[in-house]
């Protein structure tokens, strides 16, 4: 699934004394295809030299650079992407010129 966040969504990043960035994250995708899912996601992401190196430069980092994690939850009414409503998920992220990427994954049974 691809698509591009639309304006008026939230970021907030809470950082404890030790350099952690505690995110709560609420946004609307809008998907290649045109459906509109509500997303919002609790995230962790430790700060180390790479990401500091990336953050200052502009640069990029791989998956694996740091611990970014992410635990999105979906809701839409589409019904092309209504699978996403009953989906439990994780992800890790990286950095990008200007952006983040996440890579998700849903969890499922054994």
């Amino acid at each position: 699934m691809r698509g591009k966040v639309l304006p008026n969504g939230g970021d907030w990043i809470l950082v404890d004394d030790e350099n952690v960035w505690h995110m709560d994250v609420r946004l609307l995708l809008e998907t290649d295809d045109g459906a509109r899912i509500y997303v919002q996601y609790q995230g962790v992401l430790v700060i180390n030299e790479k990401i500091r190196a990336a953050l200052a430069g502009g640069g990029a980092t791989e998956y694996d650079d740091a611990y970014f994690m992410t635990q999105p939850r979906f809701e839409t009414g589409d019904a092309r992407y209504r699978w996403l409503n009953r989906v439990a998920a994780v992800g890790e992220g990286r950095l990008e010129p200007g952006l983040v990427e996440y890579r998700i994954f849903e969890l499922i049974n054994g």
